[in-house]
């Protein structure tokens, strides 16, 4: 390629054009500079008042810490080639590095846009403003960014007149393949962007899912690793685990208990009418409860049963089992003041002996057996 057919529409312009285009440039270079640094001082200034609505500024502000010196110096001479008059080929290159300079600058912008939104994002919804940042929030940054750079630079091939279409097929065919043979691991993948997005947990709450229970250890790209209430440690799928309903403990903020007290059947009326108020009053001296119902539930020839339900305003388990502890022991010191026994009705089973056929002794008179009394504890009901 002979270099005279690019220098020789360069060397026909007169030395006094070019001074004006440095002077372009050099200008364009101090405009652009001074207008980048009074526009960050301005949103710097509207970060400080400390303002809660202003995430805008606070964008636009760490957005444009990403301008490059470079880009601008590239831009400020381009503005000078401007006045100049360019024949083939300079013009076509010259556009060509517009379209790099801006496309590279525009590039950084939403590069840092990106991971400014996205830690605000996952900052907001973490349980402390000072938490590291999550895996799930590198990965989500990561992959967008991947995919910004890898437009960009399709964008610039296309530009210079590459043929980029061959290329898109075969990174969407490639990426088709790559899905499928490893479409567990992208959907384990998807399952913990979707527990770091919607938080149905967090790493320390106490939750039950698919048959057992334990405290959130660590949540994977991957797995979730779960520390049982026996004490072994539980790792779970994150899809696996999404497909199942979770319970999250620790997100009470009270706990509603439910269980029954049974009452021997030969119980009076006026016995029983006095056991509610007594089971209520039991309820109300206990500190950090809120008394909700005592009834009697049923009458059978079994017991006579009282259901009773209420609610303690502290959802550890702990205090749950204190407060109920407390209320059983006071409901038995109670029945043994109002004579009402927790006894269930006795059965009496009489055994006769039959006389053999080849006998001609008569039967023993039957013997009745010893009274089989059933003891009935109270029933605790799932709360």
């Amino acid at each position: 390629m002979d270099m005279r057919t690019f220098t020789s529409p360069l060397a026909g312009i007169d030395p006094t054009n070019w001074l004006l285009a440095a002077a372009v440039a050099v200008g364009s270079y101090v405009i652009l500079h001074g207008a980048v640094v009074l526009f960050r001082r301005h949103l710097a200034r509207l970060s400080e008042q400390g303002r809660a609505d202003r995430p805008a500024a606070e964008l636009l502000k760490a957005t444009l810490a990403r301008t490059s010196k470079l880009a601008l110096m590239v831009t400020a001479l381009l503005l000078g080639l401007t006045v100049l008059d360019l024949g083939a080929p300079w013009d076509g290159r010259v556009r060509h590095l517009w379209f790099i300079a801006l496309g590279a600058q525009l590039a950084l912008y939403l590069d840092r846009a990106l991971s400014v939104g996205a830690q605000r994002y996952f900052r907001s919804r973490a349980s402390a403003p000072d938490a590291p940042a999550t895996v799930a929030n590198t990965l989500m940054v990561w992959v967008l960014k991947t995919v910004l750079w890898v437009v960009f630079l399709l964008a610039v091939l296309s530009n210079v007149g590459i043929d980029v279409s061959t290329l898109v097929a075969s990174l969407g065919i490639g990426g088709i393949a790559v899905a499928l043979a490893v479409q567990n691991v992208l959907g384990d993948l998807f399952a913990s962007l979707s527990i770091a997005v919607d938080k149905p947990f967090e790493v320390g709450d106490a939750i039950s899912v698919a048959g057992f229970s334990g405290n959130v250890e660590h949540v994977g790209l991957k797995t979730t690793r779960i520390r049982s209430d026996s004490g072994e440690q539980i790792v779970i799928a994150n899809a696996e685990l999404l497909k199942n309903t979770l319970r999250n403990f620790k997100r009470m903020s009270t706990r509603r208990v439910q269980f029954s007290l049974r009452a021997n059947p030969s119980t009076t009326r006026a016995q029983a009418a006095q056991v509610p108020g007594v089971l209520r009053a039991i309820i109300e001296r206990q500190e950090g409860v809120r008394y909700d119902r005592v009834h009697l539930k049923s009458v059978t020839q079994e017991a006579l049963e009282f259901d009773v339900v209420f609610h303690v305003l502290d959802p550890s388990y702990g205090r749950y089992m204190d407060i109920q502890q407390a209320i059983l022991l006071a409901a038995m010191e109670a029945f043994e003041e109002l004579g009402v026994s927790t006894v269930g009705a006795s059965r009496h089973v009489l055994i006769e002996r039959m006389p053999r056929p080849d006998s001609g002794k008569p039967a023993a008179p039957a013997k009745p057996a010893a009274a089989l009394h059933n003891i009935v504890s109270p029933r605790k009901q799932p709360s």
